[in-house]
């Protein structure tokens, strides 16, 4: 169906961007993920989690449905400086297909506070900066999931970089970065 003032051209493009709509493209199991520690710390890093092809179909995803802009009133405020685009979805199919791709595993030797994991949380962000954007300095909060279920961690998953994906190198990705704070108990 053609909408008022749309030509076929453009019906077609409108159908075929709603088709992906809330669709996420499959996720293949992962059967030899490393694991990156750094030292003395509960940060590490997981090296190619996503192979090229699902990267590049979560970015054509994602862009399908649109991202929104996200500002701060800043530091002076209370906030941190957010200057980014960004989709947030409520999908726990998305996050149960995450999880069991590989991360449970990984997951299932990990114990912080004496917990292990059970899961992601299924509030997925999609964040996505142009030259000059940033978010500023930080704290990712635990997030209460009803009942006994409590986020601990944050997962950040880079969906674009510069590099061949067969690069294990943190460096491959470029035009951003991410600084992790530190804080003694």
């Amino acid at each position: 169906m053609v909408t008022p003032g749309e030509n076929d051209q453009q019906s077609r493009k409108r159908k075929k961007k709603t088709a992906v709509g809330g669709r996420w493209p499959p996720i293949k199991p992962k059967r030899d993920l490393q694991i990156n520690r750094l030292k003395g710390t509960n940060l590490f890093t997981i090296p190619n989690f996503f192979t090229s092809s699902e990267s590049k179909a979560f970015v054509r995803a994602a862009e399908s449905i649109g991202f929104i802009h996200q500002g701060s009133l800043g530091p002076a405020k209370g906030e941190a400086y957010r200057d980014n685009d960004r989709i947030s979805v409520a999908d726990q199919g998305l996050a149960e297909s995450i999880w069991q791709s590989g991360l449970k595993r990984i997951f299932d030797d990990i114990k912080l506070q004496g917990k292990v994991a059970i899961g992601l949380n299924p509030n997925i962000r999609f964040y996505r900066y142009k030259v000059g954007q940033r978010f500023g300095r930080h704290i990712d909060e635990s997030v209460d999931l009803g009942g006994v279920h409590i986020t601990q961690y944050t997962l950040l998953v880079y969906l674009t970089g510069n590099g061949s994906n067969h690069n294990t190198s943190m460096q491959s990705l470029v035009g951003g970065e991410t600084v992790f704070m530190i804080v003694e108990s």
